[in-house]
């Protein structure tokens, strides 16, 4: 929708003000930025069908061993086995993006070093921002290990419900006074430093949309917030949580801002390469000592941080890009191919198994199904059952 649209609010000491909507367009409505073609639509069904199948026999094959059994003689290991398998399958992902869709990622801001423990934050412009974190995750050589906070209706999709487990996401409901509980207890087991983790966290809590984005502003003013019009409001409560439970091991925290030129796009947008043109994501570090210790300093300086994005995503919207450009290359197409063709192998030769060779295979898979299904209703993770070293040495000196 072209054009701002507005309605009148008063603030406080009863002046009138002026509650706006952002002044860019939203073309969600308007054209593909690439006709939808039938070669299009081809391609992108065998695509997802490709996406699907390797992450079924990859974790139906092996997921049971590397989350279970190296699970109960080492955490760590585990973890470490999981996120090489999980990072092979994701770089499909931006293979399709950047190298069979032709969308144009543009990084700018600083050049962040490829850290091992990251927080970042993003704002939330559509339902696929997340994805396309994985292009900054996969060029600095942590795809494997990034990691989101997701609402737990996702848990009940097939399939994806066994990845989002094993690979140790964070389920909430959106109720603070339940998910509290739920991210101390998940973050509380992911302070070992030798465990690369990208923790991605969005403040806002849900996609940008119109209606969204008013209400948020009609808040702003009866509380005598920032007027933002690019951006929701932030909240604050699960990232000050987050923080908290990993500041001491942290390595980094970045600032993600993204934009979209052209439209915005969806998730069949995003499987048949019709939008978006480009994906423009500034990074910006923040440095630990930078962030106020008290929950209300927190909430004042992610505010700042998120009416810095407004005015970013404003000038953006102006110019067409943001400042610093070209701050990362493009990925490697002999990388890419390099994680494809394993992947590909291993599905074919799995399928095969289940399909024409010993009834043990089929007997293995439907076990393998049943136990993914009980761990993730569960919501249960094995223990390690052998002491690790460092553990042991710790204890001896307790004593």
């Amino acid at each position: 929708m072209n054009g701002s649209i507005g309605s009148k609010g008063y603030n406080a000491n009863g002046g009138q003000k002026q509650v706006r909507h952002a002044s860019q367009p939203i073309l969600n409505n308007g054209p593909k930025h690439r006709p939808l073609t039938l070669m299009r639509r081809c391609r992108g069904v065998a695509c997802v069908a490709i996406i699907l199948i390797t992450a079924f026999t990859l974790i139906v094959y092996i997921a049971p061993i590397t989350t279970f059994l190296v699970r109960l003689c080492s955490v760590h290991y585990s973890r470490k086995a999981t996120s090489v398998l999980f990072g092979m399958w994701l770089s499909l992902w931006p293979f399709l993006f950047e190298k069979i869709n032709k969308t144009n990622l543009v990084f700018s801001g600083e050049s962040v070093p490829p850290k091992k423990r990251v927080l970042l934050f993003a704002n939330h412009r559509t339902e696929v921002d997340w994805m396309y974190l994985w292009d900054l995750a996969l060029r600095k050589g942590h795809l494997g290990y990034i990691k989101y906070i997701l609402k737990s209706s996702l848990m009940k999709l097939p399939i994806f419900s066994w990845a989002f487990h094993i690979f140790e996401f964070i389920p909430v409901e959106r109720k603070w006074e339940i998910d509290e509980t739920i991210i101390q207890n998940k973050l509380s087991k992911f302070k070992d430093p030798r465990d690369p983790l990208w923790l991605a966290v969005f403040p806002e809590g849900t996609d940008y949309t119109e209606k969204k984005c008013i209400k948020s502003q009609e808040y702003a003013l009866e509380h005598g917030l920032p007027i933002l019009e690019n951006v929701l409001l932030p909240k604050t409560k699960g990232f000050i949580c987050c923080l908290q439970e990993l500041k001491s091991s942290l390595d980094a925290v970045y600032d993600v801002t993204i934009a979209y030129k052209h439209c915005l796009p969806d998730f069949l947008d995003n499987i048949y390469g019709t939008d978006p043109s480009e994906v423009h994501i500034h990074i910006r570090t923040v440095k630990l000592c930078e962030i106020p210790t008290s929950e209300d300093e927190v909430t004042d300086w992610m505010i700042e941080r998120f009416k810095q994005k407004d005015q970013l995503l404003s000038d953006f919207f102006i110019q067409g890009y943001f400042p610093d450009e070209g701050t990362e290359g493009d990925i490697s197409t002999l990388e890419c191919l390099a994680n494809f063709i394993p992947i590909v192998s291993l599905t074919v030769i799995f399928l095969y198994l289940s399909l024409f060779s010993s009834v043990w295979f089929k007997v293995y898979v439907l076990v393998s199904c049943a136990y993914l299904t009980f761990v993730t209703y569960f919501s249960i993770q094995p223990p390690q059952l052998i002491c690790s070293q460092e553990g042991g040495i710790q204890a001896k000196k307790a004593l």
